[in-house]
């Protein structure tokens, strides 16, 4: 059987997490989240909120990758810990669901500010033939890049990773150096709700939906862990060094934004980032600002592509997916099948969305990108605590094995994360139920592809 090359090591590692991390998040959910909340002191709250969590999720992880370096990411730790249904209806949930949609959502982001460019610069915007095609182009352009081999694939995300942070540095430079048009007060006025209750409480966590979205992604080297030079070494550092660089970025582009435009100005400008380097310099910001967030959804579709194409190939090589996937290329040592497979659906995904979603040429983005994240959140929380959970399972089936790295503050790290996630999600299932029922729904039909072919096929075999 082909094997995986090991050609990635410490940098490519941590340029996949922060590429993963870092897309089109920090820059579209700063207004759904100032609209949920309303104030500054809330708004800082959610974002502290999310990062803690995963940085918490991320002690577990580094124990769990360090213990079994496979790739597939929590696929791999979710058939060890409850077997091969489990792991397979999560898998189903992200091709078909979560983790294929995101890739379109960042591709028409990506569009969406190189057309912004286009707007200024030429005065009248793309039409949707232009958008469509760009953004496929965009896609399968990115598929053939990681095509030919992860050496290559490593070395474009370690570029484009210093173009992200680059982009990011100049974002945060250029909303808080402009003096001239800041405001300080920005940052508490206000700085408490009207009034405090139980809907305070619903608002901040439905606003945590889209606060762990913009953190989501940063368990995307483990994906590829056994592309990976000593990944029982490697894979926490770099879930670490990329998690913390991140949160710093974060930090100085949400003040930033705060220090541009007021709550008001945050929740009517989706495209806050733009809006804020409007305010500091004019329609030249706005070109700028409007690069750097299409350099930062490029290099994020890049990383997405990348790091899913190895689930969809972990779970073929167990018998759990489409046989075809489960190839790797004899020469490049990559499971071309697998992202190539991934792209096409990823291109049925595109078409629908253009054809369906009230996107018009020059409208610029629709709210397709927050109901997408109100679907799915549910069914992502509930493999998530399944996936914090099999740490316990783990060490309970093998106590004795070997485990490079143990998950700090163990097990009130994991109590924590278990709680807060489970928190979440009945606050979800509260304020976003419809959407969170669909969800769940699409992930159960995997059941009937199961049982009918997976389930069967095993049988057959013995």
């Amino acid at each position: 059987m082909t094997e995986y090359k090991k050609d990635l090591g410490l940098k490519e590692s941590v340029s996949i997490v922060i590429n993963r991390v870092i897309g089109s998040g920090i820059f579209r959910t700063p207004a759904p989240i100032m609209a949920l909340v309303g104030c500054t002191s809330l708004y800082g709250l959610v974002w502290v909120i999310g990062g803690v969590i995963t940085i918490f999720g991320a002690v577990i992880y580094s124990e769990l990758t360090a213990m079994l370096p496979k790739s597939g990411g929590p696929y791999v730790f979710l058939k060890e810990a409850y077997g091969p249904y489990i792991a397979f209806i999560r898998g189903w949930a992200m091709f078909f669901v979560s983790e294929s949609a995101p890739i379109v959502a960042v591709a028409l982001v990506f569009t969406d500010y190189i057309n912004a460019i286009w707007e200024i610069t030429a005065g009248t915007p793309f039409g949707l033939s232009v958008s469509f095609t760009i953004s496929l182009l965009i896609i399968w352009g990115l598929t053939a890049i990681n095509l030919f081999g992860v050496n290559m694939s490593g070395k474009f995300q370690v570029y484009s990773t210093i173009l992200k942070v680059v982009a990011m540095g100049a974002i945060i430079g250029i909303t808080l150096t402009s003096f001239s048009t800041g405001n300080v007060e920005n940052f508490v006025n206000p700085l408490w709700p009207e009034t405090f209750g139980w809907h305070t409480v619903l608002a901040v966590g439905a606003a945590l939906r889209y606060s762990f979205f913009a953190f989501s992604g940063w368990e995307g080297a483990t994906y590829m862990a056994e592309e990976v030079k000593e990944p029982h070494k490697t894979l926490p550092l770099s879930i670490f060094l990329g998690i913390g660089g991140v949160m710093v970025l974060y930090l100085g582009a949400n003040l930033g934004y705060l220090f541009q435009l007021d709550v008001d100005a945050i929740i009517e400008n989706k495209s806050v980032a733009s809006a804020a380097a409007k305010v500091a310099l004019g329609a030249t910001g706005g070109i700028l600002i409007s690069a750097a967030v299409a350099i930062n959804a490029f290099s994020n579709i890049s990383s997405q592509i990348l790091c899913k194409g190895r689930t969809w190939h972990a779970m073929a090589r167990d018998g759990l997916f489409f046989e075809k996937f489960k190839v790797l290329h004899p020469v490049f040592k990559t499971p071309n099948n697998a992202m190539i497979g991934q792209g096409i659906w990823v291109t049925v995904l595109l078409v629908f969305s253009y054809l369906s979603s009230n996107l018009q040429p020059g409208a610029g983005s629709s709210n397709a990108y927050e109901i997408m994240i109100d679907y799915f959140s549910a069914t992502s929380t509930v493999f998530n605590l399944l996936t914090f959970g099999s740490i316990y399972i783990l060490r309970k089936k093998w106590p004795d094995k070997n485990r490079p790295y143990k998950a700090l503050f163990y097990p009130w790290s994991m109590i924590i994360v278990l709680i807060l996630y489970s928190i979440f999600l009945i606050i979800t299932l509260i304020t976003a139920f419809i959407p969170s029922l669909i969800g769940m729904a699409l992930t159960a039909s995997g059941t009937l592809y199961y049982f009918k072919n997976v389930k069967h096929r095993a049988q057959n075999e013995k």
